[in-house]
């Protein structure tokens, strides 16, 4: 066997000093091993990845829209030029645009079966009800996010699903008179509008997803996963049988 280089064997030396000097200070493996290595309960299934998919459909919006942010205009007269360009001129527009797009049906998709999946298999109950209210409101600002993201393009459907949703929400109690208001900024879908929305789709709303994953994850983590509601018949059923035994 071929002995190390002093090359390769000093990089490896400073690798292994610059690690530990890292974690010296944050003492990150730590918690990495906090995050990583931790029991999973038998039974667990492909279900159980439908929250990293979700996830990993979102970093998918989140790098696709900044790309596509770079070439937007949120104006009435240029927005669509602006898609058009993105689409017709740019180096791989059409497939970023398409990913964005797509992406986004597919997220809504994803975040709707991960959370079946907690309801159906009692994941929302003691003591992960705070986990289940985060995951709600996920849903809530995915849901938003879709909204928003879907008048950008200022085509006309663009245009008239944005009017249709706009009358939907003044229907609303309480909030309802207010809500076009706010997110119209007049009337009529303006300019004003397309920066409203704008805003809201590419700072407010992933700001806030970004947020709630964080604090999703780490009550993940902390409580742990449960066991599917098959594993936990059975174990019921043979502590029954062992306490009648």
């Amino acid at each position: 066997m071929a002995k190390k280089t002093p090359k390769l064997a000093s990089a490896k030396e400073a690798g292994v000093h610059a690690v530990d000097f890292v974690d010296e200070r944050t003492s990150i493996s730590g918690t990495l091993r906090w995050v990583m290595f931790r029991p999973i309960p038998k039974g667990t299934n492909w279900f159980y990845t439908l929250g990293t998919a979700t996830m990993v459909a979102f970093i998918n919006q989140v790098i696709t829209g900044i790309v596509l942010g770079m070439y937007y205009e949120p104006s009435t007269t240029r927005a669509y030029e602006s898609m058009k360009y993105i689409n017709n001129e740019v180096f791989l527009g059409e497939f970023v645009h398409g990913m964005h797009r797509w992406g986004s049906s597919v997220m809504v998709i994803l975040i709707f079966l991960h959370m079946a999946r907690t309801f159906f298999f009692g994941a929302y109950k003691y003591p992960r009800e705070l986990n289940w209210v985060i995951g709600v409101a996920l849903l809530v600002l995915t849901l938003l996010m879709s909204v928003t993201g879907y008048l950008l393009p200022f085509d006309q459907r663009a245009y008239w699903a944005s009017v249709v949703a706009m009358n939907i929400a003044g229907n609303a109690p309480l909030i309802g008179p207010f809500t076009p208001d706010i997110a119209l900024g007049g009337p009529d879908v303006t300019t004003l509008t397309l920066s409203r929305f704008y805003i809201i789709h590419m700072m407010l709303i992933p700001g806030a997803i970004i947020a709630l994953i964080g604090a999703h994850l780490y009550l993940v983590v902390k409580l742990g996963t449960t066991a599917p509601p098959w594993v936990r018949a059975d174990k019921v059923s043979a502590d029954l049988k062992e306490h009648e035994g």
